[in-house]
């Protein structure tokens, strides 16, 4: 069976014809991609009866009472996200506002976007 023709590398400003048919030289190889196991999240019952649990004991949003607040909670919320490697139990757990939730969710997003682009942290 006929092989392609080489290629150049598809990194930028190497020229090195590659002829294995990855698209990248040895001196620009990609890192293997390796995804992380996030915890598994509860459902069904069981997540719905935690839910009635957290709010049971503690009916206010903890954001909320932070900052002098005095908000209903009405979301259940991971403290350290599952996604960063938090636990789905009640040691994890915490009760919001929606409006709270929301901010700390797009917060949430933005780490995860810059962590999967390579970004560092800002400073503080």
């Amino acid at each position: 069976m006929p092989k392609s023709a080489p290629r150049p590398c598809s990194a930028p400003g190497c020229g090195v014809l590659v002829h294995d048919g990855s698209g990248r030289c040895a001196k620009h190889a990609r890192a293997a991609w390796v995804k992380a196991q996030p915890t598994k999240r509860i459902t069904g019952r069981r997540l719905q009866a935690m839910r009635a649990a957290l709010f049971a004991r503690s009916p206010l949003c903890a954001e909320c009472e932070r900052q002098g607040r005095v908000t209903p909670a009405t979301e259940r919320d991971h403290i350290v996200p599952l996604a960063e490697g938090g636990a789905d139990d009640d040691t994890n757990v915490q009760g919001l506002c929606h409006a709270c939730h929301e901010e700390k969710r797009k917060a949430e997003s933005t780490r995860g976007q810059r962590r999967a682009r390579g970004i560092p942290p800002p400073a503080r």
